[in-house]
């Protein structure tokens, strides 16, 4: 039975580390998820006040750490308000419309049309912007992947 719930547990962590490129799926809920399930098919005690600590302060980080790669990367190439909204949009709807390659195409169609349509920059700005766009977003998905990795090895040391 054992086996069958750290296979659980760890389908769970699975799924978190899939959504960093599916963002659709709740990355960083389904690492809370595997805590849970470790916690209802064995014990909470492992799990102390400082593991959850921890826990947040490593999610606050992984939030802020996503917006601040996304923002920079479109400010950084020039973009607006606009283009992290059509990022953004573009990143949700992307893998929807073009299943597998839409992760990477959403954002940057995403935050170039918004460029081109609500400020009306020239195309190769704004393309310029799309890239700073997916450049942010692959960087804030190393960074999530990274903060994740270190909230699952943390878990791991109070458990095991």
């Amino acid at each position: 039975m054992e086996i069958l719930f750290w296979s659980v547990i760890s389908v769970a962590f699975v799924v978190a580390f899939v959504g960093l490129i599916y963002p659709i799926i709740p990355a960083v809920l389904f690492v809370y998820i595997g805590f849970v399930l470790y916690g209802v098919f064995f014990e909470f005690v492992p799990m102390t006040i400082d593991f959850w600590i921890i826990q947040i302060l490593l999610t606050v980080l992984l939030f802020v750490a996503d917006y601040a790669s996304n923002l920079f990367g479109v400010k950084k190439y020039g973009g607006s308000k606009a283009a992290i909204w059509g990022s953004t949009i573009g990143l949700l709807i992307g893998p929807f419309i073009i299943p597998f390659v839409g992760i990477l195409l959403g954002p940057f169609i995403g935050a170039v049309g918004a460029e081109l349509v609500i400020h009306r920059k020239p195309f190769k700005e704004s393309v310029q912007v799309g890239v700073g766009s997916l450049l942010g977003f692959l960087g804030g998905a190393l960074m999530k992947g990274v903060l994740q990795a270190i909230m699952v090895i943390v878990f791991l040391i109070y458990v095991i």
